[in-house]
């Protein structure tokens, strides 16, 4: 794994390289089915929370086979044989594994429902440095409280006013969304110092810290070894007034381990993958993954370009499911800008559903490290962007400082995009990311360096909020087109009847008004070359039903 930190202004890693003891090599077991499993996808409480049923039952999501649990006695067989288990992966159907027996991999491998077994873990191979080590810089300076609010808003916001006010976040926090009743899974390297610092002292107190758990190391701390996550966690719920305000300061968290901090190995996706399906089964709403995997210990298993088609890498199949469950799954995008062999972003932010996040500066400057698309089947990444450079962050045990990299622009945005959601409850995972997308100030250019651009939540959730209340009964009247249009649509009637027509901007402002009667005309052409460019919302209404078709002008 990378860690998506570029350039850190402080000791943000409380760790040091060990050298790597004599221990097992760790494998994956790779099963040929789910035949004969106890479990039914007509009783999904036997392996999903409440809250799980609930998220999918609000996106319309059916259940499928990768829903079910791996045949337990599938994975008692591999214990027999004799292995030590790790975690099981529901959605890639095994488990890892760790053993020093050639003979107990034989033995699993003659197992009638084993495919394959991988080495996915070696330790006669000499761990790589982290890419962190060699490129972070570190600072051991920190931030002072900041007395005077920057804005007459609720929140004094203190050292992280820039990193929300650049997303235009503030009102969704004033209309009081701040994430309440919204979990968010945090994947990372380690958590040292969260249960002890004063920045999350609100989230301890109020029960909003609800578990976590270690993918790497089972039945290990996550309070320990890295402090990465800590400060990604404190972009998003820390609560310290006059020093930093996160983008999401009453959501509640899963802080989730995934990462082996002292090597670089591809079983780390297979945990990242393991790590994603708990935070499903356990409801979240939510993951911000600030991981990334490119290049390995063991070469055979480093990505290339090719990788990055959103089909190819465990972790970003992993993370494409996740999305299909109703997961809105963010991930940094990398630290690779500069590199003048591999800039592109790594495994899982080629997800197709995946939400990659770059990173700029406090005045909406691309970072240079950020990493860029497209992805090589040519889709656009990293989507949006937001603030990675010079972050405000929680370290230590009480302190804070700046970091740079797009670690911390996507819980920046993750935080934010939870709190929309929290306002627009009626709308799926991918009808936020699409908004928030739209809302970019790069929407109408969006390219490979900058996405479609620094998105203004106070316009996707206008947006949002219009298409709510208009969608409310549905019909089709019409069809539109062009789409996006230049300065004029064309209005084709499907039904004879009067309708009432209305232009409405992001704001939910009536820009025009108009009567359209079928029987004296089938065609309409609509001039609107007087709009500025953006997006708006036509509204349609019979007297009884009512159709929004959202238009976009150049």
């Amino acid at each position: 794994m990378k860690y998506f930190t570029g350039l850190l202004l402080l000791s943000i890693f409380s760790i040091n390289i060990l050298v790597a003891q004599v221990a097992p090599d760790k494998y994956w077991v790779q099963f040929t089915d789910k035949i004969g499993t106890p479990y039914s996808l007509d009783n999904p409480e036997a392996f999903l929370t409440d809250r799980a049923i609930q998220r999918r039952a609000n996106q319309g999501i059916d259940y499928t086979e990768n829903d079910l649990p791996v045949n337990p006695d599938y994975v008692a067989g591999v214990a027999d044989a004799g292995a030590s288990l790790l975690f099981v992966s529901k959605w890639l159907n095994g488990l890892s594994i760790q053993t020093t027996s050639s003979a107990v991999l034989d033995a699993i491998a003659a197992l009638p429902y084993v495919a394959e077994t991988r080495k996915m873990v070696d330790h006669s191979v000499s761990p790589k440095p982290k890419s962190f080590f060699e490129t972070e810089k570190w600072n051991e300076g920190s931030l002072s409280p900041v007395t005077t609010q920057k804005s007459a808003s609720f929140f004094n916001y203190g050292n992280g006013f820039t990193q929300i006010n650049q997303i235009n976040g503030i009102p969704l926090h004033e209309a009081g969304f701040r994430g309440e009743n919204m979990v968010i899974a945090v994947l990372d390297g380690g958590f040292d110092k969260v249960d002890v610092h004063p920045a999350f002292d609100s989230l301890w107190l109020n029960g909003r810290i609800l578990g976590s758990k270690d993918f790497a190391t089972p039945g290990n701390s996550v309070f320990n070894e890295s402090s990465h996550g800590t400060s990604v966690l404190s972009t998003m719920g820390a609560y310290s007034p006059g020093q930093l305000i996160g983008t999401a300061p009453n959501a509640s968290y899963w802080l989730l381990r995934p990462e082996y901090v002292y090597s670089e190995n591809v079983l780390e996706e297979y945990n990242w993958v393991s790590a994603a399906e708990f935070a499903d089964s356990v409801g979240a709403d939510v993951i911000n993954s600030s991981l990334g995997y490119i290049d390995f210990d063991m070469p055979q298993w480093d990505h290339v370009y090719a990788d990055m088609d959103g089909e190819t890498n465990i972790a970003t199949i992993g993370a494409d499911i996740a999305a299909s469950k109703g997961i809105l799954v963010v991930n940094s995008a990398g630290n690779e800008g500069t590199s003048s062999s591999f800039p592109y972003m790594g495994s899982p932010a080629d997800g197709k559903k995946v939400f990659s996040i770059g990173a700029v500066d406090g005045n909406g400057n691309r970072a240079s490290f950020s990493s860029i698309g497209p992805t090589y089947d040519g889709r656009i990444k990293p989507e949006v962007m937001a603030m990675g450079q010079s972050t405000a962050l929680a370290s230590g045990s009480s302190s804070y400082t700046t970091g740079s990299g797009t670690s911390f622009s996507s819980p920046v945005l993750a935080g934010m995009a939870t709190c929309l959601w929290q306002a627009n409850p009626g709308h799926n995972n991918m009808q936020i990311k699409e908004a928030i997308m739209q809302s970019g100030d790069n929407a109408l250019n969006p390219n490979e360096f900058y996405g479609y651009g620094i998105p203004d939540f106070e316009q996707a959730n206008a947006v949002l909020t219009v298409l709510n209340q208009k969608n409310k009964a549905k019909a089709e009247f019409v069809s539109v087109s062009p789409i996006p249009f230049s300065a004029e649509v064309q209005v084709k009637l499907l039904i004879d009847t009067i309708l009432q027509a209305q232009i409405f901007d992001i704001s939910g402002r009536k820009l025009a008004e108009i009567q359209i009667d079928r029987n004296r005309m089938s065609n309409i052409i609509l001039a609107l070359n007087n709009l500025d460019s953006g997006f708006y919302v036509l509204v349609l209404s019979d007297g009884s039903q009512q159709q929004s078709i959202k238009l976009l002008k150049k």
